[in-house]
């Protein structure tokens, strides 16, 4: 490669346009994309089985996108700081380019990358192209993170805001020689058994997809999504958490499409809101988890580590722990609302999120099973499943969390299907069987939690973990 070549470094930004690092890349002339699949660095979390499905299939139509623009993709799989020495040593490439990360192991490596580039006297540019706003950008008047959604969406809302970038112009592909892996060499797809035939009815993974998604929802499902967003027997929510994951969109399009349609269209202006609102409320996960990367495996109130949850397979017998948590993830604890949504988690590796909420409290309070517990599930099954969204939103429901909903809210599920699936028609989609014996009794279940949390208050909030 004779003209000065940038290296663009995807990772959880898998599309072209509105990508601020491949943008960056390609107008400084000739560009060339690299993925990583970095599961061996300290502290990085392996990717779940729905995760490792969608990666997959992302990753064949970014390569697709990308040559169209005369950019080659080139793969590799392991720590990346012992692959970026080896490229960058080839004198191939002058500047690498990439979106910044905002998790705790992952800032690590991207300051190691740095200096690795540093190193090999090759220019290192970071952009901002994940989140709304930079975590440290959306703070207190005292300098400090906010705990509370409200006053952060306030605050975020009161920042501006960059505008998106449109698909760059093709280039010329640059003439490259260098060794990388086949994507089918990485396993990522189930074989045996293969488990993933509902999770391709379902979805389409990748960029154009998820435009097209984009479109349909701001045409046909924005008008209606204040009333519709808590029905799960009809498609009216946005469905966008997947490729909002996956970076097939930015949050900036997204947020920039919906004040679009709230200027233009006064009768979707109130759903335009709302769903800006649950765009926001990803980037306020992102703020937690960037002040504290242990989001997945401590509570943000410390008082809940006095808690006694039990925490099936965390080596603490618990036969009625495992029986319930087994039945939880099977779909097959007697309430129908329940077993629909774990049966759809499995199915189609996606919930709706009324029904998260349920499923989660039903799991915490009703069984006295420990977050975590769920969170690692959701984790494995989920195709949306999110570093900072899935920790935040458990700690949510478990009371433990920032701006966390009280302990003692806990969903009564068959007054939730009476109220949000009134025809029965989403218990009947995914878990048509008249449902077996409950595994508990909702009242005494919710009362023994309640309890439970009365027990943590008189103990004064200290303890260790359950």
């Amino acid at each position: 490669m004779n003209a000065p070549t940038s290296l663009m470094w995807f990772r959880d930004d898998l599309r072209v346009a509105d990508n601020p690092a491949l943008s960056a890349a390609m107008a400084a002339g000739p560009a060339v994309a690299l993925f990583i699949l970095d599961e061996q660095s300290p502290g990085i979390r392996p990717l779940g089985g729905a995760a490792r499905w969608w990666l997959h299939h992302g990753l064949n139509e970014l390569r697709d996108s990308l040559a169209g623009l005369g950019v080659p993709l080139l793969l590799y799989r392991g720590a990346a700081t012992n692959i970026l020495p080896g490229l960058l040593a080839t004198g191939s490439f002058t500047a690498l380019h990439f979106n910044r990360r905002y998790g705790g192991p992952e800032r690590a490596v991207d300051t190691a990358a740095k200096a690795l580039a540093a190193a090999a006297g090759i220019e290192v540019h970071s952009h901002a192209g994940t989140l709304l706003h930079e975590p440290w950008t959306v703070a207190t008047q005292g300098g400090t993170n906010f705990k509370v959604f409200t006053p952060f969406f306030n605050a975020l809302q009161a920042l501006p805001l960059r505008r998106a970038l449109p698909r760059p112009a093709a280039q010329h592909a640059p003439a490259i020689s260098l060794p990388a892996e086949e994507l089918a060499a990485w396993d990522l797809l189930p074989v045996h058994p293969d488990w993933s035939h509902g999770l391709a009815a379902t979805w389409v993974p990748g960029e154009a997809a998820a435009r097209d998604r984009l479109g349909t929802v701001l045409e046909d499902i924005a008008g209606h999504y204040a009333q519709t967003r808590d029905r799960p027997d009809t498609d009216g929510t946005a469905r966008l958490s997947a490729a909002l994951r996956w970076g097939h969109l930015s949050p900036v399009e997204v947020w920039e499409a919906l004040g679009f349609t709230l200027a233009r269209h006064p009768d979707r202006a109130a759903g335009a809101r709302a769903m800006m609102r649950q765009v926001a409320w990803r980037d306020f996960c992102w703020n937690l988890l960037y002040h504290h990367p242990e989001l997945a495996t401590a509570n943000l109130r410390a008082e809940f580590d006095a808690f006694d949850w039990a925490r099936p397979g965390a080596g603490v017998p618990n036969d009625e722990a495992e029986d319930h948590f087994a039945a939880w993830c099977a779909g097959s604890t007697g309430f129908g609302l329940v077993d629909a949504g774990m049966r759809q988690l499995w199915e189609t590796g996606w919930m709706h999120n009324r029904v998260r909420m349920v499923t989660a409290s039903f799991l915490v309070k009703n069984l006295g099973i420990h977050w975590r517990s769920g969170e690692e599930w959701f984790w494995d099954t989920l195709v949306d499943a999110d570093a900072a969204s899935n920790p935040a939103n458990w700690q949510w429901v478990a009371g433990c969390g920032a701006d966390a909903s009280p302990f003692f809210r806990i969903f009564n599920p068959q007054l939730q299907a009476k109220k949000f699936d009134p025809r029965g028609a989403y218990v009947a989609r995914f878990a048509p069987l008249s449902p077996g014996e409950p595994i508990v009794e909702l009242g005494p279940s919710r009362a023994g939690a309640l309890a439970a949390l009365a027990r943590m208050k008189e103990s004064g909030g200290t303890g260790v973990e359950g």
